[in-house]
């Protein structure tokens, strides 16, 4: 299985949008975690990547891989993404650009503290009909690489238009 990741530029608040309304799954139980977590290491190893691949809920981890090429930071790094998107119900990357562009620094205002990371390559499992139920992150990449190797995955996962 092959799916493109990308080396374009940033992506655009609408193009985020629209990922984040297209990829919806109809269900979300752990065997799916781990199809959808496989998916991701497959493509991260056909691209050669050496990538941190976590999917978890609040307070669960349900797929974790390690990639060779992995420091400790991305363990760290990983969880702070996935927190942006379970609290906020967004694309970490989706967070950082709206937030961007009204010029707004969550951390000089007090509203998240340095266990948040606000950038690119975590991103919500949506269940039709539940809404966010799980976050899924990359860490080891740039954040647009972790933002789109996600995002790769969940369309092999969901079968839907993934390059190959």
């Amino acid at each position: 299985m092959t799916a493109a990741v990308t080396a374009a530029g940033p992506t655009t608040i609408e193009t985020l949008q629209a990922q984040e309304m297209e990829l919806v799954l109809d269900r979300f139980e752990p065997a799916d975690a781990w199809a959808l977590g496989s998916a991701a290491v497959c493509i991260a190893q056909e691209t050669g990547h050496g990538v941190l691949l976590d999917i978890r809920r609040p307070q669960l981890v349900l797929f974790r891989a390690v990639l060779p090429g992995v420091g400790p930071d991305q363990e760290v790094w990983a969880e702070r993404k996935a927190r942006v998107v379970l609290r906020m119900e967004s694309s970490s990357a989706l967070v950082d650009a709206r937030l961007s562009q009204a010029g707004v620094d969550p951390r000089a205002i007090g509203w998240l503290d340095e266990s948040y990371a606000v950038t690119g390559g975590s991103f919500p499992i949506r269940v039709r009909g539940a809404g966010v139920v799980a976050a899924m992150t990359a860490s080891g990449l740039t954040s647009q690489q972790d933002h789109d190797l996600v995002v790769a995955a969940l369309r092999a996962h969901l079968g839907e238009g993934a390059a190959r």
